[in-house]
């Protein structure tokens, strides 16, 4: 199929529709195996340590935000832009990318180094339960190779309309990450060592990727520091990057304002139900991602613009809907086919967590406007007021209600952020 392809007269398209593909297999593959390694640990750690695991996870996705410095939004048309040289300059073209790459990663690499460093000072303290530590010792390291390395050599492979080798190098490393967590679980290893195993497969794709990168550029890095681009990139996007950091705050709220109030054990279940339903989620930012570009990006008349978002919300409202349905009616197959003994509890919080698909999808959709315009201040307020309702509906639910509180703040959050997106579409797309 893919080398049919080739044969499309339009290579930008033949491209576009390659990486479609791949991106495709590639989350599909990581779904399954992040389904498969859950219910993995979470059979053999039981529910109060697979609880203290999960809770490990989420902080570290709390914090991982914070590397996303000079994301991608800012890399890849600053890589597009300064490395179009004419013909006979491929000199000063791989100079330019040198200088741009090399300068994004120093940037990076500064930020994830510090945020390593406190989060292991923040261990060193005795702030976090012992086991829950020694979990996040490891799991943080991950942060020195995701965005320092993949992620810069990532924009670089977008730049070029071809992300194969990161999607095919993610695939292998969560395959055999998978086939390592099996022998782990066999030789009864450490429930603390697995955090380092998420390590080694975040230092081996970013190795992979920068062989990749030395082969095609001719054997050598040739990254060079540029200080007018590290003060350039330090300072652009800062809006974009504090908000991804509240949207990634709100989606975790609930279990970190969680683990004040049950126990690890609770949480474990809790987090078993979430870890399913935000995979199902995945789903409609999949979708989002992969129609966005001919139905929204480029469309220019704003009246068509507005019927396509409309008949996108409605498809996506329709597909998460009976999707929905279906995972409410299978919950208790599937939380202890998945999970096991011990996570019987999950599957009343499973059946009430998959109809937040509905409006995360819905949220999904009605974002695409917020970034075809490059509306950051719009994207900031509307996480910023998210995470707000969210908290305060946490504070006031979750001692009443338990894990069915956590579910009622994500759900009025996910409200808030959709009537933001509604408010700024009627603004913006108004003739």
């Amino acid at each position: 199929m893919l080398s049919r392809l080739s044969r499309i007269g339009n290579p930008d398209v033949a491209k576009a529709l390659a990486n479609i593909i791949w991106l495709g297999l590639e989350r599909a593959t990581q779904i399954v195996v992040a389904i498969a390694v859950s219910g993995l640990l979470a059979r053999y750690f039981g529910p109060d340590a697979f609880g203290k695991w999960q809770y490990a996870n989420t902080l570290l996705l709390v914090l991982a935000p914070v590397t996303w410095v000079c994301g991608a939004e800012i890399l890849v048309p600053t890589i597009v832009g300064r490395t179009h040289a004419p013909k006979g300059r491929d000199d000063t073209r791989d100079d330019t990318l040198g200088r741009v790459l090399g300068s994004a990663f120093v940037l990076r690499m500064g930020v994830s180094a510090l945020a390593l460093v406190g989060t292991w000072a923040w261990i060193a303290f005795g702030h976090l339960d012992a086991l829950v530590g020694a979990m996040l010792a490891g799991l943080a390291v991950t942060m020195l190779f995701r965005e320092p390395l993949v992620g810069v050599i990532n924009a670089w492979l977008q730049s070029l309309t071809y992300s194969k080798p990161q999607l095919v190098t993610s695939m292998a490393a969560a395959i055999v990450k998978a086939l390592l967590v099996y022998a782990l679980v066999r030789a009864s290893a450490n429930f603390a060592s697995f955090g380092w195993l998420w390590a080694l497969e975040a230092a081996a794709i970013a190795s992979v990727l920068v062989l990749y990168y030395m082969r095609r550029r001719g054997g050598t890095l040739g990254w060079r520091f540029d200080p007018r681009l590290f003060r350039q990139f330090a300072s652009a996007g800062t809006v974009f990057w504090i908000g991804l950091i509240c949207m990634y705050l709100f989606l975790k709220l609930d279990r970190l304002m969680l683990e004040r109030f049950v126990s690890f054990a609770d949480l474990g279940r809790y987090s078993a139900a979430q870890q399913l339903n935000e995979n199902w989620i995945t789903l409609a930012l999949m979708l989002a991602q992969t129609i966005a570009p001919a139905f929204v990006y480029r469309v220019q008349d704003v009246e068509r613009v507005k019927r396509n978002v409309v008949r996108l919300t409605a498809m996506t409202a329709a597909l998460m809907i009976a999707g929905a349905l279906v995972l409410d009616l299978l919950a208790a197959f599937i939380i202890t086919g998945v999970f096991g003994p011990g996570f019987e509890a999950a599957v009343d919080i499973f059946r009430w967590a998959v109809w937040l698909s509905v409006p995360a999808g819905i949220e999904a959709i009605g974002n695409l406007v917020v970034l075809k315009y490059q509306a950051k201040f719009v994207l900031l307020a509307k996480w910023l007021l998210a995470l707000g309702v969210a908290f305060v509906v946490d504070w006031i639910a979750i001692p009443r209600l338990g894990a069915h509180g956590a579910l009622l703040g994500l759900a009025a959050g996910y409200l808030v952020a959709a009537g933001v997106n509604l408010y700024y579409i009627r603004f913006r797309l108004r003739r």
